[in-house]
């Protein structure tokens, strides 16, 4: 059996949810960085002897567009998945039913599922250090557990994830990332940017309506020169601040 690390993380904080759950696995492990954009137009096909984590962000309550575009350029052929939505302590919505749905159609056995909260890549003052020691406790329980019924042969080919059809409606996000006179145009930011809506020949440029506002410029950006509007995210954090409020907790579907 191989393990394949799926995933799309832009900033690293879904990325440290599946190494505290791929830790609990010894097997040999390949990964598959969906948040890579030379990964766009690339054709895996993986066997009924693969297991495979596959993590997302919960964007808006949904899949990134740019994750679920590529997730639809690997076949599963029946590989077992342990589907895994990130959020940061607001709601899942319907993302890990989104991402259930992509997946059986690429041919993957839906067998496990995994809701998760990390620090809000936008917002850090919610959910702020998570996960954190009690998270991994808990996560690590967690991949125990699917990890004994891989072995035991006793996963369930599908399983259900919350989550509603039609699907919350996908809406572009507000903030735009605005560049200062920072900028030393090293073009970093464009080398790393997930849907190249940085340009090469100008990296002092964001094309907005490629922008998904992941957030990987403004923290891959050595010189700081990369941020959202403050006044507009100070609003926005006091408007959705009732939503995120309180710890959320990780759940595992089973």
């Amino acid at each position: 059996m191989k393990i394949f690390e799926i995933v799309f993380s832009a900033t690293g904080r879904t990325q440290k949810v599946v190494d505290i759950i791929s830790s609990v696995f010894t097997e040999e492990k390949q990964k598959i960085d969906l948040s890579e954009y030379n990964t766009e137009n690339k054709i895996y096909n993986l066997s009924e002897d693969d297991f495979c984590i596959v993590a997302v962000p919960v964007y808006g309550g949904r899949v990134p567009t740019p994750a679920a575009n590529r997730l639809r350029n690997i076949n599963g052929n029946g590989a077992k998945a342990l589907l895994v939505a990130v959020y940061g302590n607001r709601a899942v919505d319907d993302c890990l039913l989104e991402l259930k749905n992509i997946l059986v159609e690429q041919g993957f056995k839906c067998t496990s599922a995994i809701s998760a909260v990390a620090e809000h890549s936008m917002m850090p003052q919610f959910a702020t250090g998570r996960p954190d020691d009690k998270d991994k406790e808990e996560l690590e329980k967690f991949a125990m557990q699917i990890k004994e019924k891989l072995e035991n042969n006793t996963l369930p080919d599908s399983i259900e994830v919350p989550g509603n059809f039609p699907y919350v409606k996908a809406s572009s996000m507000p903030l735009k990332i605005k560049v200062n006179k920072n900028c030393i145009k090293c073009g970093k930011c464009a080398k790393r940017c997930p849907v190249e809506a940085i340009p090469f020949d100008d990296p002092s440029r964001t094309d907005n309506k490629k922008c998904i506002t992941c957030m990987r410029c403004i923290d891959e950006c050595p010189q700081h020169a990369r941020s959202l509007p403050p006044t507009l995210m100070s609003a926005v954090s006091k408007a959705m601040k009732s939503k995120f409020e309180g710890r959320k907790e990780n759940i595992l579907y089973i």
